[in-house]
């Protein structure tokens, strides 16, 4: 039976996701589209495509979303993402984006250790997925700072890079993320306020933890709240301003300081 190609992809494709074992009917078609080997029936061949498909979504997500996998282990992980790519099968040429709907997916899933936290891991992970993929904007340099005014700052406004985003949390994700890479001790896995600014630099994506004040003044500045209503609206010491100021702006979050309206 002639078969024309786009035909033929979708039932190749249809064949690939589908899980469990062939039924009649996909079995009866093999044998009319897929020639048999020396030592496979055409259906033997088609499950070998067919059995490497969750393997290389696994494969994919797991790059993505390292330390949920490590926190759920291997097997439970597999059994993730073989209901989620039911759900949510690739349909993208790249696989770059395929985990993007896993945290609103957790968010229906019970029958996993600790799920609160495995929810909160994963939209910390999604989001440094997007800080990864996020275009590159320039961040600001000395001369740009010491060319502005000193009675300019307080009514000046910071904007920040495109690879930053800020983001707090019910549970010490970062600090465990961390531990999976062997970077800090594993923390309690107990309900704990924690706030994460993750921004890309030198196209590496990086992680800061901060407390709450420092969040809250960060989060002013981002949504355009002019440097002298935010410190207001904080009220911390001046010293530890220098000191976030200071720190912020070396890792490169701001690419731009805006005075009187302009960029």
């Amino acid at each position: 039976m002639a078969t024309d190609l786009a035909t033929l992809q979708r039932w190749m494709q249809h064949c690939i996701q589908q899980a469990g074992e062939a039924d009649d009917v996909m079995t009866a078609r093999a044998r009319e589209i897929v020639k048999p080997s020396l030592t496979l029936e055409p259906v033997e061949r088609l499950d070998i495509y067919r059995g490497m498909y969750l393997m290389r979504m696994q494969e994919a997500l797991e790059v993505d979303y390292p330390g949920l996998a490590n926190f759920v282990g291997a097997d439970e992980f597999f059994r993730l993402v073989s209901r989620y790519v039911d759900l949510h099968p690739s349909r993208s040429y790249t696989l770059n984006r395929l985990g993007d709907h896993l945290p609103v997916f957790l968010e229906t899933v019970d029958d996993i250790r600790k799920p609160e936290f495995c929810r909160d891991l994963a939209r910390l992970e999604l989001l440094l997925t997007q800080v990864f993929d996020e275009q590159e904007t320039p961040a600001l340099t000395a001369e740009q700072i010491a060319a502005v005014p000193q009675d300019a700052w307080e009514g000046a406004r910071l904007r920040p890079i495109a690879a930053f985003r800020l983001a707090a949390f019910d549970y010490p994700v970062s600090q465990y993320l961390g531990a999976v890479d062997e970077e800090n001790p594993v923390p309690q896995i107990r309900k704990r306020k924690t706030w994460v600014a993750a921004y890309r630099r030198n196209y590496s994506v990086h992680r800061l933890d901060l407390n709450r004040q420092a969040a809250e003044l960060l989060s002013l500045l981002v949504a355009g709240k002019t440097l002298g209503d935010a410190i207001a609206a904080v009220r911390v010491p001046q010293s530890r301003l220098f000191q976030w100021f200071r720190e912020w702006v070396s890792e490169g979050l701001f690419r731009a300081v805006e005075l009187d309206g302009t960029e």
